[in-house]
């Protein structure tokens, strides 16, 4: 499982899915909402459930707005898996050509 801990990352400058400078927002990997479900505190150890990436509020938008929580935990845990979901890889190929930072709605499930 990949990520870094939230201590390491002051020095991230660009976001880990788009490579844009812009203020960054820490995303845990295993979504905090999950952390107190039994499978997944058997199946994580306390410094898994405090791995994440730095990312950009539009990436960290984008990624809440097509993965569910438990679609996170459950499958797409590492910067890896994360860059291999289709939609989210799409927004990122879009949000890499931008020049600033737009705006992302994020629909409520």
């Amino acid at each position: 499982m990949s990520g870094e801990l939230r201590k390491v990352s002051s020095d991230q400058k660009d976001c880990q899915l788009c490579t844009r400078e812009l203020p960054l927002s820490f995303h845990h990997l295993i979504p905090r909402l999950t952390h107190k479900r039994r499978w997944v505190q058997q199946e994580y150890s306390s410094e898994e459930l405090q791995r994440g990436i730095w990312v950009c509020s539009p990436c960290h938008s984008a990624l809440h707005r097509f993965i569910e929580h438990m679609d996170l935990a459950k499958t797409y845990n590492s910067l890896e898996s994360l860059r291999s979901h289709e939609e989210l890889g799409k927004f990122v190929r879009w949000s890499q050509k931008q020049r600033r930072a737009k705006k992302v709605r994020r629909r409520r499930l």
